[in-house]
């Protein structure tokens, strides 16, 4: 597949660039910044020598004068570099670092301080509707939007071998866990609270490991970039809300392929929270690569009145709620309309599968493969 532009913009300055694996760090880096001095520290040679010897980088960089820009890829694999890059960003001003991974854990683990704010935190995510010139819904809910899946010969089978791939370059070969198959366990049984509450002690029982267990297994794939959490709104709250986030898997993709999948499993069920997932990944992409300072969250209330999205920030006000039907019922907005009375300031917007934009009881209610397709940064949320 040819190279697609993407969203993200290269600072001026020294930088990180996070994200999962295969969401293009290298391939942005190489099309952006083709003379730069590159250290991929995937390759075993290079790991080598640069383990070995981490002062090894300050020598490339010194005998490389002419070039401002230097690339280290997986970072986190050689952490004694960044107490290098730190002296030689604080040495020579004129040189761009860029260090990107797929995990800061090791670094914390490490006590690495990232630079102590020398170098800005960016995030490379999957892609969004926008940046493909044949972005199509169905297959995005069933593919999801990683670029190496999108690009491979056959994506189903590399979508299939993606969690592999973490279990054997990510948590084994790192020693993050104990039990592979006690994590693999967790992996299957964590998918069932995709775009929803988690609820640990459920997980737990369904994977044959303590509580406790869980918890560790839960911040490894948030290190790893792999799931996030979103908090509960509650900036002037009227009524009581709950206090536990919200938990997805990165990509649409990868929780369908981790579902398990039975006679008791309804599909719509999966296809709703693969929808509302999709979603809350744009939602995400927007916000990191829009030059203001939203934030993502959901609202819901102890008595049960629950609102998907919470964008919020000093450019906009959103209460989004995703449906995975194509016509609009009146009890479709209630929740919406109810968030609607309490913050008369917010925008109310319901994303839905049909074809046209319908107003519902002043609720704007707009097709989700249309909102997705206009996403994009910098500009407002497309009604």
């Amino acid at each position: 597949m040819a190279t697609l532009s993407r969203f993200f913009e290269i600072p001026e300055t020294s930088f990180f660039l996070f994200g999962p694996r295969g969401t293009g760090k290298t391939t942005l880096l190489r099309t952006a910044l083709p003379d730069a001095l590159s250290v991929n520290l995937l390759q075993p040679e290079v790991f080598r020598e640069m383990a070995a010897r981490p002062e090894r980088l300050r020598e490339l960089v010194l005998g490389n004068r002419e070039q401002t820009d230097v690339i280290v890829d997986e970072v986190q694999r050689v952490p004694e570099l960044l107490h290098v890059v730190h002296d030689l960003i604080e040495g020579r001003p004129g040189v761009r670092f860029v260090l990107t991974g797929s995990s800061a854990r090791k670094l914390r683990r490490e006590g690495v301080d990232l630079l102590a704010g020398r170098a800005v935190l960016r995030t490379l995510h999957p892609f969004m509707a926008a940046e493909l010139p044949a972005f199509d819904l169905t297959k995005a809910l069933d593919l999801g939007l990683i670029p190496l899946i999108w690009s491979a010969a056959d994506p189903r089978d590399a979508l299939g071998a993606y969690a592999a791939l973490y279990l054997e370059q990510e948590v084994q070969a790192e020693g993050l866990v104990r039990s592979i198959g006690g994590f693999a366990r967790f992996l299957e049984a964590v998918t069932f609270s995709h775009a929803s509450v988690l609820n640990l002690s459920n997980v737990a029982r369904e994977s044959g490991v303590s509580r406790k267990t869980v918890e560790g297994y839960l911040e490894i794939l948030i290190d790893l970039l792999v799931a996030f959490r979103i908090p509960v709104f509650t900036r002037r709250a009227q009524r009581a809300t709950v206090s536990h986030p919200k938990f997805f898997l990165f990509d649409a993709g990868v929780f369908r392929s981790l579902r398990p999948r039975g006679p008791l499993d309804r599909p719509e069920e999966i296809e709703g929270a693969a929808l509302e997932g999709l979603v809350a990944q744009h939602l995400r992409a927007w916000i990191a690569y829009t030059n203001g300072d939203f934030e993502l969250s959901y609202f819901r209330t102890s008595s049960g009145v629950e609102v998907d999205f919470v964008v919020y920030g000093a450019d906009g006000f959103w209460a989004i709620e995703v449906k995975n039907t194509a016509q609009v019922r009146i009890a479709d907005v209630r929740a919406l309309r109810s968030f609607g009375r309490d913050y008369p300031e917010a925008q109310l917007l319901l994303l839905y599968r049909g074809k046209d934009r319908v107003s519902v009881n002043g609720v704007q209610c707009v097709p989700v493969e249309r909102f997705l397709r206009k996403l994009q940064p910098n500009q407002a949320l497309p009604d």
